[in-house]
Protein backbone atom coordinates (compact mmCIF):
# COMPACT_ATOMS: atom_id res chain seq x y z
CA UNK A 1 0.00 0.00 0.00
CA UNK A 2 1.43 3.72 -0.89
CA UNK A 3 2.10 5.38 1.62
CA UNK A 4 -0.50 8.08 0.95
CA UNK A 5 -2.97 5.45 0.86
CA UNK A 6 -2.15 3.78 4.41
CA UNK A 7 -2.63 7.84 6.08
CA UNK A 8 -5.83 7.99 3.71
CA UNK A 9 -6.77 5.26 5.56
CA UNK A 10 -6.08 5.48 9.11
CA UNK A 11 -7.52 9.24 8.65
CA UNK A 12 -10.51 7.64 7.52
CA UNK A 13 -11.42 5.51 10.56
CA UNK A 14 -9.77 8.00 13.34
CA UNK A 15 -11.45 11.54 12.33
CA UNK A 16 -14.59 12.66 12.35
CA UNK A 17 -16.64 15.96 11.18
CA UNK A 18 -16.63 16.78 14.70
CA UNK A 19 -12.81 16.21 14.71
CA UNK A 20 -10.30 13.27 16.40
CA UNK A 21 -12.49 10.36 17.74
CA UNK A 22 -10.16 9.91 20.32
CA UNK A 23 -6.50 11.49 21.69
CA UNK A 24 -5.71 7.64 20.73
CA UNK A 25 -7.14 8.88 17.32
CA UNK A 26 -4.61 11.43 16.70
CA UNK A 27 -1.44 9.46 17.80
CA UNK A 28 -2.54 6.73 15.43
CA UNK A 29 -2.88 9.70 12.14
CA UNK A 30 0.51 11.35 13.59
CA UNK A 31 2.74 7.76 13.61
CA UNK A 32 1.46 7.12 9.81
CA UNK A 33 2.08 10.93 9.31
CA UNK A 34 5.69 11.00 10.46
CA UNK A 35 6.97 8.82 7.92
CA UNK A 36 5.74 10.30 4.77
CA UNK A 37 8.52 11.62 2.95
CA UNK A 38 8.62 13.42 0.18
CA UNK A 39 9.19 10.85 -2.33
CA UNK A 40 5.33 9.30 -1.13
CA UNK A 41 3.71 12.77 -2.24
CA UNK A 42 5.77 13.21 -5.84
CA UNK A 43 8.48 15.98 -4.50
CA UNK A 44 11.10 14.46 -4.83
CA UNK A 45 12.81 16.15 -7.16
CA UNK A 46 12.21 19.45 -5.35
CA UNK A 47 13.59 17.87 -2.18
CA UNK A 48 16.72 17.44 -3.59
CA UNK A 49 17.08 21.08 -5.03
CA UNK A 50 15.81 22.46 -1.07
CA UNK A 51 18.57 19.99 0.34
CA UNK A 52 21.39 21.92 -1.52
CA UNK A 53 19.74 25.75 -1.09
CA UNK A 54 22.73 27.09 0.42
CA UNK A 55 25.46 25.47 -1.04
CA UNK A 56 27.41 26.80 -3.89
CA UNK A 57 26.54 23.52 -5.91
CA UNK A 58 23.59 24.00 -5.91
CA UNK A 59 20.97 22.76 -8.57
CA UNK A 60 19.37 25.15 -10.80
CA UNK A 61 16.67 26.77 -8.94
CA UNK A 62 14.65 27.81 -12.12
CA UNK A 63 14.72 23.92 -13.30
CA UNK A 64 13.08 22.69 -10.66
CA UNK A 65 11.04 25.84 -8.18
CA UNK A 66 8.24 28.08 -10.42
CA UNK A 67 9.76 31.56 -11.00
CA UNK A 68 6.39 32.60 -9.72
CA UNK A 69 6.45 34.25 -6.12
CA UNK A 70 3.27 32.32 -5.18
CA UNK A 71 2.60 30.09 -2.33
CA UNK A 72 1.27 26.98 -4.09
CA UNK A 73 -1.36 24.33 -2.45
CA UNK A 74 -1.12 20.59 -3.83
CA UNK A 75 -4.76 19.53 -2.96
CA UNK A 76 -4.92 15.78 -2.43
CA UNK A 77 -8.68 15.08 -0.15
CA UNK A 78 -11.21 16.09 1.00
CA UNK A 79 -14.68 15.23 2.74
CA UNK A 80 -16.96 16.48 5.84
CA UNK A 81 -13.90 15.07 8.33
CA UNK A 82 -10.85 16.00 7.48
CA UNK A 83 -8.45 17.15 4.42
CA UNK A 84 -5.11 16.29 3.31
CA UNK A 85 -2.94 18.82 1.31
CA UNK A 86 0.98 20.34 0.33
CA UNK A 87 1.66 23.63 0.72
CA UNK A 88 4.59 24.36 -1.21
CA UNK A 89 6.40 27.84 -0.25
CA UNK A 90 9.15 29.39 -1.96
CA UNK A 91 12.38 30.85 0.40
CA UNK A 92 11.19 33.99 1.98
CA UNK A 93 7.45 33.79 1.72
CA UNK A 94 4.80 33.76 4.01
CA UNK A 95 1.67 32.40 5.48
CA UNK A 96 0.77 35.23 7.48
CA UNK A 97 -0.80 34.39 11.00
CA UNK A 98 -3.90 32.57 10.69
CA UNK A 99 -6.35 30.45 12.89
CA UNK A 100 -7.95 26.89 12.67
CA UNK A 101 -11.43 28.12 14.18
CA UNK A 102 -12.42 24.26 16.23
CA UNK A 103 -9.86 22.42 14.17
CA UNK A 104 -7.13 19.94 15.09
CA UNK A 105 -4.25 20.14 12.48
CA UNK A 106 -1.15 18.05 12.19
CA UNK A 107 1.53 19.40 9.79
CA UNK A 108 4.72 17.82 9.11
CA UNK A 109 7.64 19.70 7.19
CA UNK A 110 8.09 17.25 4.31
CA UNK A 111 11.61 19.66 2.57
CA UNK A 112 13.75 22.74 3.43
CA UNK A 113 13.33 24.78 6.39
CA UNK A 114 10.51 26.96 7.60
CA UNK A 115 10.10 29.16 10.88
CA UNK A 116 7.15 28.83 12.86
CA UNK A 117 5.21 31.23 14.73
CA UNK A 118 2.25 30.17 16.93
CA UNK A 119 -0.13 31.36 19.63
CA UNK A 120 -3.22 30.25 21.95
CA UNK A 121 -5.85 32.69 22.98
CA UNK A 122 -5.72 33.66 26.46
CA UNK A 123 -9.18 34.23 26.45
CA UNK A 124 -10.60 31.53 25.85
CA UNK A 125 -13.79 31.73 27.93
CA UNK A 126 -14.95 34.89 26.12
CA UNK A 127 -17.19 35.32 23.51
CA UNK A 128 -15.20 35.32 19.84
CA UNK A 129 -15.55 38.63 18.63
CA UNK A 130 -12.50 38.75 15.98
CA UNK A 131 -12.83 42.32 15.31
CA UNK A 132 -11.65 44.04 18.77
CA UNK A 133 -8.38 42.96 19.95
CA UNK A 134 -7.54 39.86 21.69
CA UNK A 135 -4.43 38.92 24.17
CA UNK A 136 -2.75 35.43 22.55
CA UNK A 137 0.69 33.28 24.61
CA UNK A 138 3.24 32.45 22.49
CA UNK A 139 3.25 28.80 22.21
CA UNK A 140 6.35 28.28 19.11
CA UNK A 141 8.98 30.74 17.88
CA UNK A 142 11.53 28.99 15.97
CA UNK A 143 12.69 27.00 13.06
CA UNK A 144 12.07 23.58 11.85
CA UNK A 145 14.01 21.84 9.50
CA UNK A 146 13.14 18.05 7.70
CA UNK A 147 13.26 15.77 8.38
CA UNK A 148 11.23 16.32 12.00
CA UNK A 149 7.95 14.92 13.34
CA UNK A 150 4.89 16.42 13.12
CA UNK A 151 3.31 19.56 14.90
CA UNK A 152 -0.15 18.59 16.74
CA UNK A 153 -2.25 21.84 17.53
CA UNK A 154 -6.14 21.65 18.93
CA UNK A 155 -8.81 23.74 18.84
CA UNK A 156 -7.70 25.74 21.82
CA UNK A 157 -4.10 24.36 22.51
CA UNK A 158 -1.12 24.08 20.83
CA UNK A 159 -0.63 26.79 18.69
CA UNK A 160 -4.38 27.16 17.06
CA UNK A 161 -2.64 30.18 15.45
CA UNK A 162 0.02 30.04 13.09
CA UNK A 163 2.15 31.96 10.40
CA UNK A 164 5.00 30.16 8.64
CA UNK A 165 8.13 31.70 7.11
CA UNK A 166 9.78 29.68 4.74
CA UNK A 167 14.18 30.08 4.87
CA UNK A 168 14.52 27.55 2.30
CA UNK A 169 12.14 26.53 0.03
CA UNK A 170 9.92 24.48 1.53
CA UNK A 171 6.49 22.12 1.50
CA UNK A 172 3.89 21.66 4.70
CA UNK A 173 1.29 18.75 4.32
CA UNK A 174 -1.38 19.68 6.20
CA UNK A 175 -4.24 17.63 7.81
CA UNK A 176 -7.44 19.48 9.00
CA UNK A 177 -10.16 17.91 10.80
CA UNK A 178 -12.61 18.76 10.20
CA UNK A 179 -11.44 20.64 7.37
CA UNK A 180 -12.66 24.67 6.76
CA UNK A 181 -16.21 25.09 6.10
CA UNK A 182 -18.70 28.44 5.49
CA UNK A 183 -21.74 26.10 6.53
CA UNK A 184 -20.02 25.02 9.43
CA UNK A 185 -18.99 28.35 10.96
CA UNK A 186 -14.94 27.51 10.49
CA UNK A 187 -13.87 30.31 8.48
CA UNK A 188 -9.88 31.56 8.06
CA UNK A 189 -9.12 34.91 9.38
CA UNK A 190 -5.75 36.36 9.65
CA UNK A 191 -4.42 38.58 12.22
CA UNK A 192 -1.54 40.81 13.36
CA UNK A 193 0.29 41.86 16.37
CA UNK A 194 -0.76 45.58 17.70
CA UNK A 195 0.96 47.66 20.29
CA UNK A 196 -0.88 47.31 23.91
CA UNK A 197 0.76 47.60 27.46
CA UNK A 198 -0.70 45.74 30.42
CA UNK A 199 -0.49 48.15 33.12
CA UNK A 200 -2.07 46.10 35.56
CA UNK A 201 -0.31 43.22 35.30
CA UNK A 202 -3.09 40.87 34.90
CA UNK A 203 -2.01 38.91 31.64
CA UNK A 204 1.11 38.50 33.06
CA UNK A 205 -0.19 36.52 36.11
CA UNK A 206 -2.47 34.52 33.83
CA UNK A 207 0.26 33.80 31.24
CA UNK A 208 2.50 32.55 34.96
CA UNK A 209 4.98 35.21 33.00
CA UNK A 210 5.26 33.75 29.48
CA UNK A 211 5.60 35.93 26.26
CA UNK A 212 1.93 37.33 24.89
CA UNK A 213 1.45 39.86 22.07
CA UNK A 214 -2.36 41.42 21.34
CA UNK A 215 -3.97 40.41 17.86
CA UNK A 216 -6.19 42.04 15.79
CA UNK A 217 -7.84 40.52 12.68
CA UNK A 218 -6.63 41.71 9.35
CA UNK A 219 -7.09 41.45 5.67
CA UNK A 220 -3.28 40.32 4.16
CA UNK A 221 -2.45 42.83 0.87
CA UNK A 222 -3.19 41.59 -2.41
CA UNK A 223 0.89 40.20 -3.00
CA UNK A 224 -0.39 37.23 -1.04
CA UNK A 225 -1.72 34.83 -2.71
CA UNK A 226 -2.22 31.04 -2.93
CA UNK A 227 -2.56 29.08 -6.28
CA UNK A 228 -3.95 25.81 -6.71
CA UNK A 229 -0.88 23.44 -8.22
CA UNK A 230 -1.50 19.65 -9.43
CA UNK A 231 -0.50 17.07 -7.34
CA UNK A 232 1.33 14.66 -8.58
CA UNK A 233 1.79 11.93 -6.16
CA UNK A 234 -0.07 8.50 -6.06
CA UNK A 235 -3.63 8.46 -6.47
CA UNK A 236 -5.71 7.62 -3.78
CA UNK A 237 -8.17 4.82 -3.88
CA UNK A 238 -11.20 5.82 -2.75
Amino acid sequence: MDAIQKLYEVCKVSLSEKGPLSSESIDKVRAVLDKITPSDVGLECEAQAARVWRSPQALSRKRVFPSSPAIRYRHIYECRSFSIGIFCIPASSIIPLHNHPGMTVLSKVLYGTVHVKSYDWIDKAEPLNLLKLRPARVVRDGEMSAPCGAMVLHPEEGGNLHAFKAITPCAILDILTPPYSSEGGRHCSYFRRCPKSDPSGVLLNRTKGSEFVWLEEYQPRDSFVIRRDLYTGPALKL
